[in-house]
């Protein structure tokens, strides 16, 4: 039988192709670049922060009245040197990017840091609120309980507003790796940068998509496979995308999108609209209007017996 182990001058030369194509391709590469945040501890980092915003619920710690005060600070302290650690990274990726050297990143990182940990009350009064409509807007709950420990909307919309904050500190890579963690376990996918309000639901949520630019109101629903994207991009003259500027839909109060339904553009639902399941949206709808398909034929058959 011929023996089929690679020799070590094809492995060598193996080596040299494979390395030849790490040669100026920075866009793919991580050589030399231990200025970036590393992913699985930002993934350790949303953790401690979520257990702070649902004390006990992961069962890694015990929680009681008598001892959450001492669970707090030891999260605290923890969060605070392992985040500031890798936002400072995350700026100094930016810096050799840009090519700056203003020596700011470790103090920028920290006060970054503890913008987000002095949020961390108001977006605990957020997420009540987003629980709140989860049981309000779901027949099937059974209790708060039920919905942050399984709902996968809750994992997703906690994510985004924690992302959120830093995100409006303009923390480079960390508020984007943070949401696209979430959008790997749920299947919901938010952008940092969309603006949401209060008592906030999305009915099973796999597949919703909610782009950069959105601002959604407050009492809003989605259901899964939901939409809230861009059109196409203008581009510049030498064929790149022009990036910024508002380009995806504002959702006013107590508006309701219906399973797949597809929103484009800066567009406005208005207040109290519904926009029924499979409808494709490119202008704006007046408040309290329903926009739904036109209704097909349906064609029911008999089916006979066996014989």
């Amino acid at each position: 039988m011929e023996d089929k182990k690679i020799t070590s001058k094809e492995m060598e030369a193996l080596v040299d192709k494979i390395a030849r194509t790490y040669e100026g391709d920075s866009g793919i590469n991580f050589i030399d670049a231990t200025n970036l945040p590393v992913r699985d501890k930002i993934i350790e980092i949303l953790d401690l922060l979520t257990e702070l915003i649902f004390p006990g619920y992961t069962g890694k710690r015990t929680v009681t009245r008598e001892n959450i005060k001492f669970v707090v600070i030891d999260i605290l302290y923890h969060v605070y040197t392992a985040l500031s650690e890798q936002i400072a990274l995350a700026y100094k990726h930016r810096c050799r990017m840009e090519q700056c050297d203003t020596g700011d990143c470790q103090k920028i990182a920290e006060q970054a840091t503890k913008y987000l940990l002095s949020q961390l009350p108001k977006i605990r009064e957020s997420l009540k609120g987003d629980v709140g409509a989860a049981f309000d807007g779901d027949p099937a709950a059974k209790s708060y309980e039920e919905i942050v420990v399984s709902y996968p909307c809750i994992i997703a919309i906690t994510t985004y507003r924690i992302a959120h904050e830093l995100y409006l500190k303009e923390v480079p890579l960390i508020p984007r790796i943070m949401t696209e963690c979430a959008h790997t376990k749920t299947g919901i996918d938010i952008h940092p940068g969309a603006n949401i309000g209060k008592n906030f639901f999305i009915d099973h949520g796999t597949g919703v998509v909610i782009g950069e630019t959105t601002i959604i109101g407050n009492n809003v629903k989605l259901y899964q496979g939901t939409t809230l994207g861009a059109m196409s991009f203008p581009k510049d003259e030498r064929g790149r995308i022009i990036k910024g500027g508002k380009r995806h839909p504002t959702l006013e109060d107590n508006v309701v999108v219906y399973a797949e339904a597809t929103i484009l553009g800066d567009v406005t639902i208005g207040t109290g609209a519904v926009v029924g399941g499979n409808v494709w949206i490119k202008k704006s709808v007046p408040p309290g209007v329903t926009v739904s398909v036109a209704k097909e034929d349906l064609v029911y058959i008999k089916h006979e017996k066996d014989k």
